[in-house]
């Protein structure tokens, strides 16, 4: 195949980042581009020990990347289309939207439960405002605590509890054999018997801590070193992220329903950002995926009326149905005891302005209180932040 170019694209480093940059410069490869991707830092990376939405500004994974390209040094950059603000320098475009994975959340507990039987008082791990809100609408019982990491570090998180109180059962039923006890029988054997003794997936589980370690996976493996701070019941992820990284077939998981739980803006999304000229129209032409664009388009129009940004819990989910682009919009104010939501169907052929025009509605439907109310809070928050964080 004839080359058509060589693209140089900008990405973050985290595993995540890199695997999604990798899916766009293969599509790009697999049509005649040579691709090369150059890891940038971005401030988002280097501040670990903070939500997103105390960074204090929007783009916080994306504006170093957008430099190196607005600076001539790369040709593109390539983005989680959620984590980008919806105002760009005006000779930066989008070049592509490719098609967009599953927009959705899943629910990720370590044994499968699903979110209607999380006992009370169970706690959930989330660092997304809308994804709390939406929980303390749904389960107002439950405890949201904050979570922050990657997707692999999240994960470690989670399972490390019962992972560790395994590894001690098992370490001490290895120190009562080698006591030559008899009939000892350790209790991870008895959870998997039922009432009637019938096996319940492999009971006989006579394996040694050791040989019981080397069959972990090794998102299990790094689990069971981490240290515990929060021992989280369950966490919320974005499915598209967990399907990237690699891990969704090493964990239990649920997929939260998009009309209750209404995805960010651009969800499962990925874009390649360009400066406005041939090199822009070039990837569009290669990648851009119709449908995905129309979708996050509304999505993002939305957002961008009710200016919301990262400081308040907004959800936009948008479909094409054939002339109509059926569009769920969920704006909760941050305890998620008030919320204005709606869903409306757009005209295709003027989806721009049709979403703008539902997005000024719902501010005057009360959206407008709860993002300034929502503001207030995140302003206030800062204020109470001490002196250097």
């Amino acid at each position: 195949m004839r080359t058509r170019g060589r693209l140089r694209l900008a990405t973050r480093g985290s595993a995540l980042a890199r695997r999604q940059a990798a899916l766009v410069a293969e599509q790009l490869e697999d049509r005649g581009y040579e691709v090369e991707l150059v890891t940038v830092e971005t401030t988002g990376d280097q501040i670990r020990d903070e939500l997103i939405h105390r960074l204090g500004k929007t783009g916080a994974f994306v504006r170093e990347l957008d430099e190196r390209v607005l600076e001539g040094d790369l040709d593109g950059a390539i983005h989680s289309m959620k984590d980008m603000p919806t105002e760009q320098p005006p000779e930066l475009v989008t070049a592509a939207i490719p098609e967009r994975g599953r927009p959705g959340d899943v629910l990720v507990t370590p044994d499968g439960t699903p979110l209607e039987e999380l006992p009370e008082g169970a706690t959930v791990g989330t660092s997304s405002l809308r994804r709390g809100a939406q929980l303390r609408s749904k389960r107002p019982d439950l405890d949201v605590a904050p979570l922050r990491g990657n997707v692999d570090t999240r994960l470690e998180k989670l399972l490390a509890p019962a992972l560790q109180e395994e590894h001690a059962e098992r370490s001490e039923a290895d120190k009562e054999r080698k006591g030559d006890t008899g009939g000892y029988k350790p209790d991870y054997e008895d959870k998997n018997t039922d009432e009637a003794g019938d096996e319940d997936g492999d009971t006989d589980d006579s394996r040694t801590v050791d040989e019981w370690f080397d069959d972990l996976s090794e998102i299990e493996k790094q689990a069971l070193s981490r240290e515990v701070e929060t021992a989280y019941d369950a966490i919320v992820l974005a499915e598209a992220g967990l399907e990237r990284s690699g891990l969704a077939h090493h964990v239990e998981f649920e997929r939260l329903p998009t009309k209750t739980f209404v995805p960010a803006p651009g969800q499962g999304a990925l874009a390649v950002t360009a400066t406005d000229g041939e090199t822009a129209e070039n990837i569009h032409a290669t990648i851009d995926h119709p449908r995905s664009r129309v979708e996050t388009t509304v999505e993002r129009t939305v957002l961008a009326e009710l200016g919301g940004g990262c400081i308040a819990p907004i959800g936009v989910y948008a479909v094409v149905q054939g002339e109509y682009v059926q569009t769920n919009v969920a704006v909760f104010d941050r305890d998620g005891d008030e919320s204005v939501i709606a869903t409306r169907e757009l005209p295709a052929e003027s989806h721009a302005d049709a979403a703008a025009e539902f997005a000024r509605d719902l501010e005057d439907r009360g959206a407008a209180a709860l993002i300034e109310a929502a503001r207030d809070d995140a302003e206030a928050n800062a204020d109470d932040q001490p002196e250097g964080k």
